[in-house]
């Protein structure tokens, strides 16, 4: 062990208690005896009991039927969500302008991401009554199981087929090994040629059968070439699924003003696209420790941090990059339309 991993080693072993989920980057989590003796299934097992009992105090402002959908399939799906002439003062205030955004490339698609702190959403009163919708925050809270403050910005997903290179994001995959959620409000039509979001229903029930799965990924995924994979984020195949009795993925091809949450702890991914395409969307996703009883006591939701959160990442990121060399994969592209085209 050399000295960098020395000091390294307490924040592997907090990691453990934490949400780590990289067997790459903290080897104790990569570790293939301590797996063999059950160290990952453990940690799935315990933060699924944990999601479940925090879920039980969740979801005052959520119908009985729409909870009962997502215990079921893993995601809420609500159409026509804003009221129209909401849904067109948030239409006039995000186009047509320039926002500070950043861009970061996964092999043929471009997602921008467009922060929304609050200076911006002072300026913008349609666009922060969005953001801060209550029964968007219900639901993100349900889907991953706590409570606490999401983190939101605007999206811009842009596929560019005519790059002869994979997006990763296109093969299923799980996010990590417990209840997060991610959500988005669809600003436009998106078709079944657009590269929707897919979701395979019922994939966020830990069943002994997706326990086993867990547990046989957790031996080699340190070593396994495929970098999201040995990062945490398990990737399934069809033949996979089948084994594990689960569907086909569901395309979310969805008209304008739809409103999709889900559990990412379930399988998901980015249909590819055949022809460019620009969707833009209001994205959030929220991801705390799993492994806490309570809902409440979130660090992000204090006075001089909610709706900052993203800006200090940001500028941490941007001062490592600039003094210790870690390049990061979120671009600065300066002040730039939602819809426009890509600038990396």
């Amino acid at each position: 062990m050399n000295f960098t991993s020395i000091l390294k080693s307490p924040l592997w072993v907090l990691g453990v208690a934490g949400t780590d989920k990289s067997p790459r980057k903290n080897p104790i989590l990569g570790n293939e005896w301590l797996n063999k003796n059950g160290l990952h299934r453990q940690r799935v097992s315990l933060a699924a009991g944990m999601a479940a009992w925090r879920r039980k105090r969740l979801g005052s402002r959520i119908s009985d039927e729409a909870q009962a959908h997502f215990d079921e399939n893993g995601y809420f799906l609500t159409e026509n969500f804003l009221s129209d002439a909401e849904f067109e003062a948030l239409k006039r205030e995000v186009y047509g302008k320039p926002f500070q955004a950043r861009e970061m490339r996964q092999g043929q698609t471009v997602t921008r991401m467009t922060p929304l702190p609050p200076t911006v959403l002072q300026d913008n009163p349609a666009l922060a009554a969005c953001f801060r919708n209550k029964d968007v925050m219900a639901q993100i809270r349900y889907a991953s199981s706590r409570g606490g403050q999401p983190l939101g910005f605007l999206q811009t997903v842009i596929a560019e087929p005519s790059i002869d290179a994979k997006d990763p994001q296109t093969d299923l995959h799980a996010d990590t090994f417990h209840a997060t959620s991610k959500a988005w409000l669809f600003l436009h039509d998106v078709g079944e040629e657009d590269g929707p979001f897919c979701y395979v229903p019922g994939s966020h029930k830990l069943t002994s059968e997706r326990l086993e799965w867990e547990y046989q990924c957790s031996l080699t995924a340190s070593k396994d070439p495929r970098s999201h994979h040995a990062s945490g984020s398990f990737r399934i195949r069809q033949n996979e699924l089948e084994a594990l009795g689960l569907p086909p993925a569901k395309r979310m091809a969805v008209k304008a003003n739809t409103l999709v949450v889900a559990d990412t702890f379930g399988f998901h991914g980015r249909t590819p696209s055949d022809k460019p395409t620009t969707r833009v969307e209001m994205h959030w996703h929220m991801r705390r420790n799993p492994f806490l009883p309570w809902n409440g006591l979130d660090v992000k939701s204090l006075p001089l941090i909610k709706e900052r959160e993203l800006a200090f990442f940001m500028t941490v990121s941007d001062a490592m990059e600039k003094h210790l060399r870690q390049r990061h994969i979120w671009r600065d592209v300066g002040a730039v339309p939602v819809d426009g085209p890509a600038n990396i």
